[in-house]
Formats: structure tokens, sequence, C-alpha cells
């Protein structure tokens, strides 16, 4: 049986990314869905050329109120959500797909929004659909990355984890969102009490394997809510950075310049960012990675440490958030049904299921490395 899958901002930064696998995939059928008839076209004229397939498309706003009327008429069966910026967006999409009967997921990576999406839980189960929020990196690979190892601990005390991104550029969309909360408080754990950091700020040099030294600083994200109960983890943060370094000093000026009041409304200045990052693209590395710390006690009562990192080289750092929703497609097209319901996208996909989703091996290595291994 096909399943058919929506792929709403299916023209995006990442919505191509996943429509360029899905249109490929065997037992998927792709729409793609846009706002703009030229750039919809486009797009499905670049998937043929690359592809051999024709897919279909739907042009509209997903977050009208005739969304619910589309899907049924289209017949679909899987919405993936990519139509960022998601901090501070509504649950329409979503709630159209509970109306409709048809199983949902985003590419969030908004604390708020990935964490109360809870709201929608009851309507989801009575309906027998399953709303997944935050089907990215954060925090569907960073959780997988954490479950694939969990065995060899008997209690996690601390996770530090992060990202740096190559030079190039995401789509301006991302840039609003991640810098929405530049200069404003971010919640993290310390010893197991809530702790106020700033977002893009406290700069911090992180030597990383094929990649050198990279500036972080921190970010805000949904694991931030989810790793306590989850891993029961007292100790939690998350930094992020551009692979240029002069990349993450004009994020932590303008935080600092929000934080102080000198600058108001970050729009306009993500849109500067946006533009002169693209420009700078051409002095990047192309590499980009995923790194998570985890201390904690192993399951022999001594002190144990982890150190995963997930590199990709060739700029094919967004495979890497953009492939979750690929996994759960391929997962659901062979039969698998995610328990209805609301909720954040963990535990749904395996590590091995996000790689065979990306299957690009020449372009990302997957390290994980012990306290009581050497080298």
């Amino acid at each position: 049986m096909t399943l058919r899958v929506m792929v709403v901002g299916g023209y995006g930064n990442f919505g191509s990314i996943v429509s360029r696998h899905l249109v490929v995939m065997p037992g998927v059928k792709l729409v793609i869905s846009g706002r703009d008839t030229q750039k919809l076209q486009r797009k499905v004229d670049e998937l043929k050329a690359q592809s051999g397939t024709v897919c279909e498309s739907w042009c509209g706003d997903a977050m009208g109120a005739g969304f619910k009327s589309v899907l049924g008429l289209m017949n679909i069966q899987l919405v993936i959500h990519t139509g960022g910026p998601f901090q501070g967006q509504a649950y329409a999409v979503a709630e159209s797909c509970i109306d409709a009967g048809v199983n949902y997921c985003d590419l969030s990576d908004s604390r708020a929004f990935v964490t109360g999406i809870s709201a929608l839980d009851a309507r989801a189960k009575q309906a027998g659909v399953a709303v997944l929020s935050g089907c990215s990196s954060v925090p569907t690979l960073s959780a997988a990355l954490i479950d694939q190892q969990r065995h060899r601990f008997k209690r996690i005390d601390s996770i530090e984890h992060g990202i740096s991104s190559s030079a190039k550029m995401p789509g301006l969309s991302t840039v609003e969102g991640v810098l929405a909360y530049a200069g404003r408080p971010i919640k993290q754990l310390r010893d197991g009490r809530v702790h106020e950091v700033l977002g893009w700020q406290d700069l911090t040099l992180r030597r990383m394997r094929y990649m050198g030294t990279r500036v972080l600083a921190n970010v805000d994200v949904p694991d931030m809510d989810i790793f306590a109960s989850r891993y029961g983890a007292r100790t939690l943060s998350f930094k992020a950075g551009s692979g240029l370094k002069l990349g993450g000093i004009a994020n932590y000026l303008l935080a600092q310049a929000m934080r102080m009041g000198v600058v108001r409304d970050h729009a306009p200045w993500a849109t500067r960012l946006h533009r002169w990052g693209l420009w700078f693209e051409r002095f990047g590395d192309g590499k980009s990675a995923m790194y998570i710390d985890v201390q904690g006690i192993g399951v022999d009562d001594e002190p144990l440490s982890m150190n995963v990192q997930l590199t990709a080289m060739n700029d094919k750092g967004p495979e890497i958030p953009s492939c979750a929703a690929v996994a759960l497609a391929a997962k659901i097209s062979q039969g698998y049904l995610p328990e209805p319901g609301a909720r954040a996208c963990v535990g749904e996909i395996t590590v091995d299921e996000y790689m065979a989703a990306i299957n690009d091996p020449e372009n990302l290595s997957l390290s994980v490395h012990f306290s009581d291994e050497q080298g």
C-alpha cells in the first residue's frame, strides 16, 4: 500500500531535502505544498528532473481553515510540516491533521513549540492520530544517540551537547527562529536546579574531531525540558554555533545589543546576518557536527563518561535535521504505526534508521567514545 505524504513548505530549505528523499522512496507518493505557485512548480519540475518521477502539489495556506478538507480530498496519510520559523507559531497545521485523521510530524526545534504540543494530546488520542513535534536533530536524533548507549549507564547525571554547523547558511526562517532568543534568558539545569543563561552568550571554544576549534554559545532547545525526565539528568546544557568564528561573534554581539535594549527587534538583523552569511559561505570548510557529552555511573557502579559525535562533510549538515522525518516516513510506509497522541518525537526512530534515511556514509560518520576506552 502506498503512503501518501504531504510536505508542507516543500520548496523551502529543509522541505526541499525531505522532498528529494521522499520522491524516490519506494511505497511513498509525495505531495508538496506551499503558498507560492511559481516556486511550487519549479520544485515539481526540479524533482522530476532529478528523479524522473512526477510528484503532486497543492498551492495554498496550510495554516488556513480549509486545510482539513484538502487533506481529505487528496487522501493524505502523513503530513511533514517544515514551514518555520516555529517560534511563536500556532498549532493550526497539527490541528487540521487531527481533525482530518492524518498523522503529523514537524521539524521544529523550538522549545516552547515542541513541549507545548502535548496540549493536543487528548484530541490526537481521541482521533487515533500521532502528532510528533521536533522530528529533527533535537530532540529526535539527540535522544536516539543517547538511547543507543543508555544500557551502559546505571545513572545519567549530566548531558551537555550541541551543534556546530558548517558555514553554509540555512533558510532565513531558520535564522529568524534561532535568533529569536538572542540575549534572552534560557532555562537550563545545573545540579538539579534551574539555571538561567542568556541566548547566544557565554562564547566557548570547543575542539571537535576532524573540525578543529569551533565557537559555541547558549541556544534554547526542547531537550532542556525532555532530558531531565527521560534520563534523570541533573545537569543539562546546549550550545550551538556556525562554522565560521565570525558568525558566532556576530550572533554574540546581536545578543548583547538585544540584552541592553539597543536592538529591540531581532528580525531585521536576522535578515542582514543571513545575507552576510551567504556571502561568507565561500570561506567555510563544509564540516558540521552534533556532539553529546554524557556523564554518569556505569552498570559496574564506576564513573562513566561518553562522547558522541556525528560529523557531516561537504556541507551535508542540513541532511541531519531533515532526515528524521524521512526516516519516520520510511518506517510508517513499512507498516509502523506510531502510538496516537501528541508529544515530542523521541523514541520513534533509532540511530540506524536515521542513518539509513540519510544514506550517505561517505559524508557522515558517527564516533562514540567512553572514558574506559583508549584512543
